[in-house]
């Protein structure tokens, strides 16, 4: 390319679309031989079609109808949607994406350094593994790397992000270098499939690999860089505008495909459901299942298919019976039905007085305070060893239930298992909110942030209440909330690792022990029960040892994916029904 041309002025540039025009145009100009054939780049999960090195509509679109059954192509920089779209009105549609440029004369370096994780390029069989799970976490689509265009011919660079102290990949993106897949003369590079792992505690694991990125692209002399979120995003479009990058007019055209039907659909009726009943509606809605919502603040909704209904208030369903919800929801009860099972339990007594409260924790040393009747890990606290901090928190149980229940405390990991149909689905164990110091930030300063990524992260679902328990849990730790943490130190600051006080969970479903998947099945079967999260402390996932804690009758599958827990629900409710989609 001539050196004149590449320093045509950018003030000019800025308010063009991309186009076949303009591209061929830009080639003349630069004395450069145009590539005679439409460029489509295979990243794995489909293919990218760069929109202007099309001659004309129909064979753009002709291009996007040849997609491969399971992949999701993308044609991007159409200059002409509408024309594009009249070839096959019924199989193409308008991406509600918006594109951002990010011209990298505008950019500016990072004022803040992000600390505990590194980023390298994929590199392995072990690394693409990675990045499916990341991509399954985030309802995305997996990469074949066998199908990928080598980097030699202008294929996709992905990178990813692994923490340092555990070597787990918490983030990747995909990069495209514009100039090598079609000797763009603009020398333009795009980014795509930008994903955080949900339970990541470190901050700034997004913002790093997009600057990475970029600085990548800027060392290689390029000019800018590309990118495509959907419309409503507004948690990435607030990074991007803060790295700099503005709207560009052209536009993006997909087949519809069940893959990325809700992009078409519009909102169906789940769009407002959390996303425990989300899930499920979402996955009835895939089979043909008619979803009559019912209370979408109560998570109530009623499903119908071949002459069955089946009301619903997120997993719970008309199936289970109101004694089995009893059995599940007075934790005596539980106690009473599971150690009739056979199954290992710890000590328990209601609280009563100081002195009965005394003699209890004097005998098992350290105990649980929990309301007899609760849920979401409200009032409970964790490890209590003297009597002022055990009268304390029978107190702060006693609004969530008059009734407060003491347990003996039995050290371990925390794992929720699910059964669906009386048979394992999913299992995970569930750790206690934490923050990692940095050195510059207060453990205050570094809760308030860390509730935020995982409100962010899971639709407001899970946050770091600042309560008591907190205060507690930093306190006896030896710190208070003004204090600052080394970097990389890690800090636990809750007991219990319920997600709705910003727990995170890691799926164990491959690992666990017969022992355990047996004893949870036995436990379903004593409370007679379809559906149930079933709650125990395990010294590891791939151990027999455990103590049943509790059972909950209303279990969160979203928190699970990729397991097929939703799946899974719609079977039990319909077992004649067939995925709309396989």
């Amino acid at each position: 390319m001539k050196h004149n041309a590449s320093a045509f002025s950018q003030r000019l540039l800025r308010g063009q679309a991309p186009s076949y025009e303009r591209l061929q145009a830009r080639f003349a100009e630069d004395g450069s031989e145009p590539d005679a054939q439409p460029l489509a780049l295979h990243c794995g999960w489909g293919r990218l079609l760069i929109g202007h090195t099309y001659p004309d509509p129909a064979t753009l679109a002709d291009d996007l109808l040849n997609e491969k059954l399971g992949e999701r192509d993308i044609a991007l920089y159409v200059a002409a949607p509408q024309q594009v779209l009249a070839q096959s009105p019924q199989q193409l549609f308008l991406d509600p994406s918006d594109t951002l440029r990010l011209w990298f004369s505008d950019y500016r370096p990072a004022q803040r350094v992000f600390r505990g994780f590194r980023i390298r390029r994929a590199q392995n069989d072990a690394d693409w593994q990675s990045i499916n799970n990341l991509y399954l976490a985030r309802g995305m689509l997996p990469i074949a790397p066998a199908l990928l265009t080598p980097r030699h011919q202008g294929g996709p660079v992905y990178w990813i992000a692994e923490d340092e102290s555990s070597n787990a990949v918490i983030g990747s993106v995909m990069g495209l270098n514009h100039q090598k897949a079609f000797h763009d003369p603009e020398n333009g590079s795009s980014l795509w499939c930008l994903a955080v792992d949900p339970q990541c505690t470190r901050p700034g694991v997004g913002e790093v690999l997009v600057r990475h990125l970029i600085e990548h692209f800027m060392s290689r002399g390029l000019s800018y860089l590309d990118l495509s979120v959907l419309h409503d995003n507004l948690q990435a479009k607030n990074l991007y505008a803060k790295l700099g990058f503005r709207n560009l007019p052209t536009f993006a055209i997909k087949r519809k495909n069940g893959i990325n039907e809700s992009l078409f659909l519009g909102p169906g009726p789940q769009a407002d459901f959390n996303p425990y009943a989300r899930i499920i509606v979402e996955e009835a809605h895939r089979r043909g299942i008619d979803v009559q919502v019912d209370d979408v603040d109560a998570g109530l909704f009623t499903l119908s298919h071949g002459g069955r209904r089946v009301r619903c208030r997120e997993s719970l369903s008309d199936l289970t019976s109101a004694v089995s919800m009893t059995l599940c929801q007075d934790k005596s009860m539980t106690h009473h039905a599971l150690k009739a099972a056979g199954l290992n339990l710890p000590a328990q007594q209601l609280a009563g007085n100081v002195d009965d409260n005394l003699d209890f924790l004097n005998e098992h040393g350290q105990i649980v305070v929990k309301p007899l009747d609760g849920e979401q890990g409200h009032g409970v606290a964790v490890d209590l060893r003297t009597i002022e901090d055990l009268q304390n928190a029978i107190e702060r149980a006693r609004p969530f239930d008059s009734r407060v229940l003491l347990e003996s405390y039995h050290p371990g990991l925390d794992l929720r298992i699910v059964v669906i149909g009386f048979e394992v689905v999913a299992a995970a164990i569930r750790r206690p909110a934490e923050v990692i110091g940095d050195g510059h930030h207060a453990i205050g300063a570094l809760i308030e942030a860390q509730s935020r990524r995982r409100e962010a992260a899971t639709s407001g679902e899970s946050r770091i209440p600042q309560d008591e328990e907190t205060q507690r849990t930093v306190r006896d730790a030896g710190f208070d909330y003004n204090t600052v943490l080394p970097p990389g130190q890690r800090l636990a600051v809750r007991r219990t690792a319920n997600l709705h006080t910003g727990g995170c969970l890691e799926d164990v479903t491959a690992i666990l022990h017969p022992v355990l998947a047996d004893a949870a099945v036995r436990a379903a079967r004593a409370l007679d029960i379809p559906v149930v999260g079933l709650d125990l402390m395990v010294p590891a996932a791939d151990q027999p040892e455990y103590v049943f804690i509790e059972a909950n009758e209303r279990v969160g599958l979203a928190n699970h994916e990729p397991q097929p827990t939703a799946e899974r629900f719609v079977d039990l409710l319909f077992p004649h029904s067939l995925p709309a989609h396989s």
